[in-house]
């Protein structure tokens, strides 16, 4: 061989060189003042909309997007964007690790569009779907059990309304707005219960959810027979849920979680606890980079909690007390949406950076979100002229 020497100075230049790249790649950087190579972390910062300007303790630093590689430690990000809510966060920067960070910034003044003229006397969601079921009973000929469809765009060739059950094809002493609907577990039918005047139940009607029933279905006498049989299949749904969950949690969870929901992703369960236990650690230690809020594995009884799959991290969100109907999930799957009073905040799923973004006119109990992260609510914005509510998109996206 010619020159060996020679050969082996480049390879020996060589892996110096990779091993440079990926050093610098992990994080590592070379401390001028300490004269010293240290391990270092990168902020990932994005925000919606974008280019919202980043602080970090205090000092600008860029605009969204941007990674920052900084020294490990703490710091204080804000993000802020002329006509948007502020966003203020903590994290502790740990070496060799990137820490995301991609808030949504909510505007100050979200505008309202409105998305029904039938007068709404109820409004029902239908679990995480962009369907929502709204009943009118305005005396006039429009009255009845609507699906509106809230992915539908604004220019479309497809009504985002569909009739369901027109009132006069039902019993005329009987009230829609003391109706109740019962979703089968599908959610391709339901049981619509309707009442007298005094709220006591005197008809129940067998729906499908996606035509027009024009001969609606009286299944009064075997009402509770179907409800028997969906109830059994919605145990076996929550089953299947529960047997996803690592061993010694599904333990646990089998005895004592009152599923809520599952996020969008099917990654994080909303549930309520039935009785007082504790989460054992199943990933122990944590994930590299996994979530930092401080977890809650002692369980108190009729608390809500969030359950993370993927992290194995449990996180408490409301105290005993609060109406899980008031609790959604965000379109996102990291996020919540509550209701409180007349205030509507979105929150990580972990319950920090809880923000208000709607607290004007809001009617009926009723609130949704839909695919592209809008709110949908019911309101009477001229209650002079209109005696019932109708549906109104938020532009909070």
């Amino acid at each position: 061989m010619k020159n060996p020497l020679g050969r082996m100075t480049l390879f020996l230049i060589f892996f110096i060189f990779i091993f440079l790249i990926i050093s610098y790649a992990r994080g590592y950087r070379f401390n001028f003042k300490n004269k010293q190579v240290s391990s270092t972390g990168i902020l990932a910062i994005s925000s919606s909309p974008k280019a919202a300007k980043i602080y970090i303790n205090g000092h600008l630093k860029g605009v969204t997007d941007l990674n920052i590689t900084l020294r490990p430690g703490n710091y204080t990000i804000e993000i802020n964007k002329e006509g948007y809510m502020p966003y203020k966060t903590s994290v502790v920067l740990k070496g060799e690790l990137v820490e995301t960070i991609d808030p949504i910034l909510f505007p100050n003044n979200p505008s309202l569009s409105p998305l029904s003229n039938l007068g709404i006397v109820r409004a029902i969601r239908i679990d995480q779907s962009d369907n929502i079921i709204l009943i009118s009973e305005n005396d006039s000929d429009k009255d009845g059990v609507y699906l509106f469809n809230a992915a539908a765009k604004p220019i479309t060739i497809f009504t985002p309304l569909k009739l369901l059950v027109s009132k006069k094809k039902l019993p005329v002493d009987l009230s829609l707005k003391n109706s109740e609907i019962i979703f089968s577990p599908d959610y391709k039918q339901a049981l619509l219960e309707l009442s007298s005047d005094n709220k006591t139940i005197l008809n129940t009607y067998l729906v499908s959810i996606d035509v027009e029933n024009q001969d609606p279905f009286d299944v009064s006498s075997s009402k509770d027979t179907l409800i028997d049989a969906w109830n059994e299949e919605k145990n076996k749904e929550m089953q299947k849920i529960l047997e996803t969950l690592p061993n010694d949690v599904q333990k646990i969870a089998s005895t004592s979680f009152q599923i809520i929901s599952m996020s969008p992703d099917q990654n994080k369960i909303l549930y309520r606890a039935i009785k007082n236990t504790k989460l054992p650690l199943v990933i122990n230690p944590p994930l590299i980079a996994s979530n930092q809020t401080k977890e809650s594995r002692e369980i108190g009884l009729k608390n809500i909690y969030i359950y993370d799959k993927r992290e194995d991290k449990n996180y408490k969100i409301a105290d005993a007390n609060y109406n899980e109907a008031n609790l959604i999930w965000y379109s996102d799957s990291k996020r919540l949406v509550f209701k409180d009073n007349n205030k509507i905040s979105i929150s990580y799923y972990d319950g920090t950076s809880r923000q208000v973004v709607y607290s004007g006119p809001l009617e009926e109990e009723f609130f949704a979100v839909n695919a592209e992260g809008k709110l949908l609510i019911l309101s009477n914005l001229n209650p002079k002229s209109n005696i019932l509510p109708d549906l109104y998109l938020v532009g909070i996206r």
